[in-house]
């Protein structure tokens, strides 16, 4: 089977155009963020010295052990467990299930299908360490006493910590809101970033479904995978028409998917993956392979 790329011209592609492209996305554009009023925030009580008074409680094995948010910088995270079990029961409303992340190569909990695809967007934006489902359990003070809450997850990024409550818009009562800020002056202290994700942007959730079917390891035998590379270098172009240029398009198919889930394609996600949708040769592989 011959390798050499077919020789047809890309179709022009108008790069005026602003878009959002895949390849350089963050989990930060992919989600659409919950705004904490105010008035939330003025219901925590917070003394010069609150960071000794508010404590985390983290799950090591059988063991719970506290920490002030203080000494959160202690606390050895990647060696906890969930401070919560996840509970399984027939007439139960909410989803819970395991979702496996190529990043950390094994299965995540959750509770709910909000909660899968936030897993599922955090494994596609590339930067993901490690997913600490329900990490610890947090007690701080507000006005009408104490209170508790335990977020749904820390991300471990290769850059800074991210961590998430995941609650569907329309669905956040007041107490909600105090239990986020008080999690968001937490994250703040321990030098995190925080978010409650309320939703996704448009195609944002049949994109990274339809890219994540190509995620896992796949053999490439006919060397189709440089072959698209190469015509992608040709600059932006249709998605049909960057696998016509391959010796084997069907197949070229499912090897572009890989490329695009693992960042060596981007593609222009103000739409569902279409054959006119365009693809480009991700401008931080093409740099790396100039230094090489």
């Amino acid at each position: 089977m011959p390798s050499k790329i077919l020789l047809r011209e890309p179709a022009p592609i108008d790069a005026s155009t602003s878009c959002l492209w895949s390849d350089v996305s963050s989990l930060s554009d992919l989600t659409r963020i919950h705004a904490i009023p105010a008035e939330a925030v003025a219901q925590l009580v917070m003394p010069p010295d609150w960071t000794a008074r508010w404590t985390t409680a983290w799950r090591f094995g059988r063991t719970l052990i506290g920490s002030t948010v203080r000494d959160l910088h202690q606390v050895d995270v990647l060696s906890s467990v969930p401070v919560r079990r996840f509970t399984w029961r027939t007439d139960q409303w909410h989803r819970p299930g395991l979702e496996y992340l190529v990043s950390t190569d094994r299965h995540h909990g959750f509770e709910s299908y909000e909660e899968e695809l936030l897993l599922l967007a955090a494994d596609f934006s590339g930067s993901l360490v490690e997913a600490l489902a329900q990490p610890f359990r947090l007690r701080f003070n507000a006005v009408g006493g104490p209170v508790e809450h335990v977020p749904d997850f820390l991300l471990l990024t290769h850059t800074i910590p991210f961590l998430i409550d995941v609650r569907p818009a329309g669905r956040i009562s007041f107490e909600d809101d105090v239990k986020f800020a008080a999690s968001a002056e937490v994250a703040l202290a321990a030098g995190w970033n925080y978010a409650v994700v309320t939703g996704w942007h448009n195609h944002v959730v049949g994109l990274v479904d339809t890219l994540s079917a190509g995620r896992r390891q796949l053999s490439d035998p006919l060397g189709l995978q440089q072959q698209l590379l190469s015509a992608a270098a040709d600059g932006p172009q249709p998605f049909s028409t960057l696998v016509e240029r391959c010796t084997l398009p069907a197949v070229a198919r499912a090897q572009a998917i890989h490329l695009l889930w693992h960042r060596r394609l981007g593609l222009d996600m103000s739409g569902p993956l279409m054959d006119r949708s365009t693809v480009r040769l991700s401008p931080v592989f093409e740099a790396a392979a100039r230094v090489r």
